[in-house]
C-alpha cells in the first residue's frame, strides 16, 4: 500500500465518481463509473494499481485550497526555480443547480499547470490500471492525447504533450515558464455510451470555470449558515454533497469504498456487502 497518510488526499466528485488526489500532484484512487465501481487508479491499495502523477521537479513546499464556495482544488507547488498552479476537478455542467448539480455530468477529470513565477521542469506519468491493478491497457497516441482501451471503461487521455510510452504507462516532461499553461483532460465513458472524446485545451479552461460557477451556485442556494467557524460548517456542506451519488441521493460511505485500517485487521470491512 501507498505510504501516503490518507489525510494527505483532497477529494474530488461529479457526484458520481471520487477521485482523490495527493499533495504529491498523484491521483491515487478513482473507480468508473460511479463511487462504487471498480478503480482505474488505486495506488492507495497497491504501488501498481494505477495513478497519475503532475509534478514538479525538487518541491520545496506545498499549499492547497479549495477555490472560494466550490469543490475544486488548487495546489500551490513551489520549487528552487519557480512556482507552478496545479488546480484540478471532477467536471460538473455549469447549466445544472440546485439538488441536480451532477446531473448530466461529462465524467471528465480536467487538471490545469500555470507557472506563476520563475521556470519549472513538469513531470506527468499516467499509469492507468483498471480492475485494482488487474488489468494493464493498451495506450495509443492519437491527435491530442491518448486512447486507453482495458476494462470496463473506455478513456481518453486530452494533452497537447509528447507523450512517451512504455507498455500500459505513459510519461511526458514540460518545462513552464512564467505566465505559460498546460492543461490534461481525462474523459471516461463506458462500453454502452458514446465513446469519449479529445478535448481542447479551450474546453478544458472552460470546463473548469463552469466547474466553480456550477459549486458556488449550489452553496448559494443552500449554504445560508452565519455564525462560527462559518467557513468549515459551508465546507463541510460541500464535501457531503460531493460523496451524494447524483441519480438517488444516496450518500456513500466513504468515496474510497471499503480501504482497510490495516492489512488484515479484524476491523476491516466492506459496506457494499
Amino acid at each position: 500500500m501507498t505510504t501516503t497518510p490518507i489525510a494527505d488526499y483532497a477529494l474530488l466528485s461529479d457526484c458520481h465518481v471520487a477521485a482523490l488526489t495527493s499533495r504529491e500532484g498523484s491521483v491515487d484512487w478513482m473507480c468508473l463509473p460511479r463511487f462504487d465501481g471498480p478503480s482505474v487508479f488505486a495506488r492507495t491499495l497497491d504501488e501498481r494499481a494505477g495513478h497519475w502523477s503532475i509534478r514538479p521537479d525538487g518541491v520545496r513546499s506545498t499549499s492547497r485550497r479549495y477555490l472560494d464556495r466550490s469543490m475544486v482544488l488548487e495546489a500551490t507547488l513551489r520549487t528552487a526555480t519557480g512556482t507552478v498552479v496545479l488546480t484540478e476537478a471532477m467536471v460538473v455542467d455549469r447549466s445544472v443547480e440546485g439538488h441536480d448539480l451532477g446531473r448530466d455530468a461529462p465524467g471528465l477529470l480536467v487538471r490545469s499547470v500555470r507557472c506563476t513565477a520563475g521556470e519549472v521542469e513538469v513531470t506527468s506519468e499516467f499509469a492507468p490500471r483498471p480492475e485494482y491493478g488487474l488489468i494493464r491497457p493498451l495506450l495509443a497516441a492519437v491527435p491530442g492525447g491518448l486512447e486507453v482501451r482495458g476494462g470496463p471503461a473506455v478513456l481518453t487521455l486530452s494533452s497537447l504533450a509528447a507523450w512517451d510510452l512504455d507498455g500500459s504507462t505513459a510519461r511526458t516532461r514540460l518545462r513552464l515558464r512564467e505566465g505559460e499553461e498546460t492543461s490534461f483532460a481525462l474523459h471516461h465513458r463506458t462500453l454502452e455510451q458514446a465513446p469519449p472524446r479529445i478535448w481542447s485545451p479551450a474546453e478544458i479552461a472552460d470546463a473548469l470555470e463552469g466547474t466553480v460557477a456550477a459549486w458556488r451556485s449550489w452553496s448559494g442556494a443552500h449554504q445560508a449558515y452565519e455564525g462560527p467557524w462559518e467557513d468549515l460548517v459551508y465546507h463541510s456542506g460541500r464535501v457531503l454533497q460531493a460523496l451524494a451519488y447524483q441519480p438517488t441521493g444516496a450518500i456513500v460511505a466513504a468515496p474510497t469504498t471499503s480501504l482497510p485500517e490495516a492489512v488484515g485487521g479484524e476491523r476491516n470491512w466492506d459496506y457494499r456487502y
